[in-house]
């Protein structure tokens, strides 16, 4: 329960710090994102920025010029968004964010393990032989019942690998904007977000770096193979849910409550708390939503 505290804490206190810088750079987003850049051929007039607007379709010229008999105008369009076939929105048409997802995914493994060290077991087995220890804690692995409450390995490691998942969707171009439906286009990123949760989940149990490596758990008879399956498992079901609830029930509280800020905060924060954690990992505020699901 203590782990869970810890958390509640530095998601409040991130979250703080974090909404100035947040609100600072959308609004600077939002100011430049209306503006062409004008420049004049053959006058001494200066650069300048000037609002331009166009009836024709998007064109996929990297400029386009039109002449008059004193200037010429070079027009920069804005990107246009791409649009998967269920008529969302997609934030680039770039491919995943590897460096990113991978920065933010081992940011969450240092506070798991900075966790883990300040316990006095930890410390304990740390003093004898590193290589030997680890090699004996994932030998060690049998059984399902690792002797841990319900609670955590049934709710906390599913919480855990969903926190995973959300950090492989929010950086996957192609599945930061998808909100719970049932098409082959949510379901593959979901399926995605699974891989990487499985990944990340198996490493932190019996890994290089790991509960095995640093904590020794499998010295006591607890690495069972309970985490390594409720996580990315129980962790995908997670994520789905969340999904859903934020789709259908905050998106209702926040449409009867007439956008009130407050109301938005609380409901989002903790009726999607693994979304809320991996905002925090890259900066954003619990309460942050990508443009596409809102």
């Amino acid at each position: 329960m203590k782990r869970f505290v810890l958390c509640a804490v530095l998601i409040a206190f991130v979250g703080v710090t974090t909404t100035a810088q947040e609100e600072g750079s959308e609004n600077k987003t939002d100011q430049g994102s209306e503006s062409t850049l004008l420049t004049s051929i053959g006058s001494k007039s200066r650069w300048r920025l000037q609002p331009q607007s166009f009836t024709r379709p998007p064109t996929p010229l990297i400029t386009f010029l039109e002449s008059s008999h004193t200037s010429t105008l070079l027009i920069l369009p804005r990107q246009h968004s791409a649009v998967h076939p269920a008529g969302q929105k997609l934030a680039s048409d770039h491919g995943f964010d590897w460096s990113t997802a991978i920065k933010q995914s081992l940011l969450f493994l240092s506070v798991q393990h900075s966790y883990a060290l300040t316990q006095p077991k930890t410390d304990r087995d740390l003093k004898g032989p590193f290589f030997k220890d680890y090699v004996r804690s994932v030998k060690s692995l049998h059984g399902w019942e690792d002797g841990g409450r319900f609670f955590t390995n049934y709710v906390a490691h599913p919480m855990q690998g969903s926190l995973f998942g959300f950090i492989q969707i929010q950086n996957d171009p192609r599945g930061m904007n998808l909100s719970f439906e049932n098409s082959n286009a949510y379901w593959r990123s979901r399926l995605k977000a699974l891989v990487w949760s499985a990944v990340w989940s198996t490493q932190f149990e019996i890994g290089p770096v790991s509960q095995a490596s640093i904590g020794n758990v499998g010295l006591h008879g607890k690495q069972t193979y309970v985490d390594l399956v409720m996580t990315p498992v129980g962790g995908f079901a997670w994520m789905v849910l969340e999904d859903f609830v934020d789709k259908n029930i905050i998106h209702m509280i926040e449409r009867r409550s007439s956008g009130n800020f407050y109301i938005k905060v609380v409901s989002r924060t903790f009726l999607n708390p693994s979304r809320s954690a991996a905002n925090l990992l890259r900066f954003k505020t619990p309460w942050y939503r990508d443009k596409g699901l809102r």
